[in-house]
């Protein structure tokens, strides 16, 4: 039975309520997402055996967070009680022009302060077909890219394939490491590479004539991008990137492409409009692609499978993809509608 691993560090999430500024009411939604966990969620919603793997302070809050974890269906038998805090993230949610905003206070955090010493990996892969990190848990602090380079080193060791949402966030990289110095090593332990256009070129450190700022997208234009990441790492067997035309923060276009080295993938696109929440739609895209590449026929398959999913995910409020593989298959297949189903 293929078995999935996740790793990085999942946060409690304080939200505006419905489209409000921050604390302009004084309430705050309490719910828990981060990047690796919520590809954890999702994978175990498509049915898959996953565990998620994190460093968790031993208090209410830690203990709140593994019984969310738990009811999703994840196996939280290895994560590492230890630490003093779990990593928090305010959102204001964005509406017609005015973008989402993000606020993070995740310094010193229990996984920011971890050490490669702290997770035992012969044991989390004991069993383990996949893999999955993304470049945030790297871009957390020194202690942590040099957990993240520990853990892909042993998945390679132990022939699990290796998986990396590429994830690049600005906000994160201030303990004096700029990303590609940290990312372009990580990658070379990776056999599938997905992320965004700004991913891939800010992560990377990769140079090309591709305008992440526009709003418009052309798909041909990534077959270059992908073409130069795969050139740079020729472990990689894979690369997908998401494409998102932002007209407005309510309305989005959506799709995404993959190179395979054999072909250049590219995927139905998606009108999305009265966004309920995008936070966290790259995250179940990247589940997606990792249920498709394991359980469907093709890669074409897999990337429609993925870009459906994510789609889907633009109507769930938080960061958790609570998706069904029989939801996603059916708006892959066409039913677009959102009638009431009786």
């Amino acid at each position: 039975m293929q078995r999935y691993i996740t790793f990085g560090e999942i946060m409690l999430r304080l939200k505006a309520p419905g489209a409000e500024r921050l604390l302009q009411s004084p309430l705050l939604e309490a719910t828990f997402g981060g990047g690796e966990a919520n590809v954890a969620v999702g994978l175990a919603g498509f049915g898959l055996d996953v565990a998620y793997v994190s460093v968790i302070p031993d208090n209410a809050v830690g203990v709140a967070c593994i019984a969310e974890l738990r009811k999703q269906g994840i196996d939280t038998s290895l994560i590492v009680r230890k630490g003093e805090r779990l990593g928090i993230y305010f959102l204001e949610p964005g509406a017609n022009q005015r973008p989402s905003k993000v606020i993070y206070d995740r310094s010193h955090s229990a996984i920011a302060d971890a050490s490669p010493g702290d997770i035992e990996w012969d044991k989390v892969f004991k069993d383990a077909t996949w893999f999955h990190i993304t470049g945030i848990t790297p871009a957390i602090s020194l202690s942590a890219s040099e957990l993240s380079l520990q853990a892909v080193k042993k998945a390679k060791e132990k022939g699990v394939t290796v998986s990396c949402d590429l994830n690049f966030r600005k906000k994160l990289w201030n303990y004096g490491k700029a990303a590609p110095e940290v990312m372009r090593e990580l990658v070379k332990y990776v056999d599938i590479a997905m992320g965004n256009e700004e991913d891939c070129q800010k992560s990377l450190g990769i140079a090309v004539d591709v305008d992440v700022e526009s709003g418009k997208l052309e798909a041909d234009k990534y077959g270059v991008l992908t073409g130069k990441v795969l050139e740079m790492f020729p472990n990689l067997g894979k690369v997908a990137i998401t494409l998102r035309e932002s007209y407005s923060a309510d309305h989005n276009g959506w799709s995404a492409v993959l190179n395979n080295r054999s072909e250049f993938l590219v995927s139905r696109k998606y009108d999305i409009r009265d966004i309920v929440d995008r936070v966290g739609t790259g995250d179940s895209f990247a589940a997606g692609l990792i249920y498709g590449i394991g359980n469907l026929g093709s890669d074409q398959s897999a990337l429609e499978f993925a870009v459906a999913a994510s789609c889907l995910m633009h109507s769930i409020p938080g960061d958790l993809p609570l998706i069904s593989v029989k939801e996603v298959e059916s708006l892959a297949g066409g039913e677009v509608s959102g009638r009431v189903q009786r």
